[in-house]
């Protein structure tokens, strides 16, 4: 299984980035996914989860109404769209999947990516 994240980046506080994830070596559609981040000397942070088929989310209060989790199945992607970022939102964003969201949100039996790192400057 391969995950694959991309789309961070540098931005500005109150701006915008899209992530994605590419997955492969799995049948997508049978798979939560999620999001985590981690900052230096914390430890990885659950942010969202999406179900199966795209219907049912699941947000951390930190970024409830701010950042949006979606996917396509037909791609094999999932996406964080994360908008009104702040400098508490710098991290390594990690992207995950697992058999369910109690599989993902303990990270026992959790696929993860290598992370892409997005800083927002004051």
């Amino acid at each position: 299984v391969q995950l694959q994240a991309s789309g961070g980046g540098l931005v500005r506080a109150g701006g915008s980035l899209r992530l994605s994830c590419a997955a492969s070596g799995l049948t997508f559609s049978t798979y939560v996914m999620g999001w985590f981040r981690q900052t230096p000397g914390k430890e990885r942070e659950f942010a969202a989860v999406i179900g199966y088929i795209g219907v049912t989310t699941y947000y951390a209060d930190s970024v409830k109404g701010r950042f949006t989790i979606s996917r396509d199945n037909a791609k094999n992607t999932v996406y964080l769209q994360m908008n009104s970022l702040n400098t508490e939102d710098t991290a390594v964003y990690y992207c995950a999947a697992a058999s369910s969201s109690r599989q993902l949100r303990s990270g026992v039996g959790t696929y993860w990516g290598q992370g892409t790192l997005v800083t927002v400057s004051s």
